[in-house]
């Protein structure tokens, strides 16, 4: 049997669930390479996906605590979808993606990891980025550390 080592998933198994809401939690540390933030709007934010589907995969989300789409103002909503186009543009600069997975999950069981603070996905994809290995080992292969990617990223927004 082959193992493919992903030591920096430990992370996510050990850290403890629950409490507390990382896309609250994450713009008020301050700290925003450690927290992966890549560009602070007025009413919203980017941030680097701790467990990615692919590099330069990104989530932006308002600053306020919101359930859904509709509770955004639309302020939140135009500059929420204003970054949503300027992230394509550099990703698309960065890391030139043959095209993009862009959704919001909203609710538990429209697969949303995080259900109770309304965020948009951004996944670059690329021809032949998906393999066997989700399918038959439900492993999936991120070439990209997560701080390689940010330095990519930084101050390109």
């Amino acid at each position: 049997m082959k193992r493919i080592w992903a030591p920096w998933r430990i992370e996510y198994i050990e850290m403890e669930k629950g409490g507390g809401c990382i896309l609250c939690d994450k713009p008020k540390e301050k700290d925003d390479a450690a927290s992966y933030i890549l560009h602070r709007g007025n009413k919203n934010f980017i941030i680097l996906n701790s467990y990615p589907y692919n590099p330069g995969h990104l989530m932006i989300a308002p600053y306020r605590h919101l359930a859904s789409l509709e509770e955004l103002t639309d302020d939140e909503r135009d500059e929420h979808f204003e970054i949503v186009s300027r992230s394509i543009k550099v990703l698309k600069q960065v890391f030139k993606p043959d095209g993009f997975n862009i959704g919001l999950n909203l609710g538990k069981v429209a697969g949303a990891g995080i259900d109770d603070h309304v965020h948009t996905h951004i996944v670059p994809r690329w021809q032949g980025d998906t393999n066997f290995m989700p399918v038959i080992a439900s492993v999936r292969v991120i070439p990209q550390a997560l701080a390689e990617t940010y330095k990519k990223l930084k101050g390109k927004f």
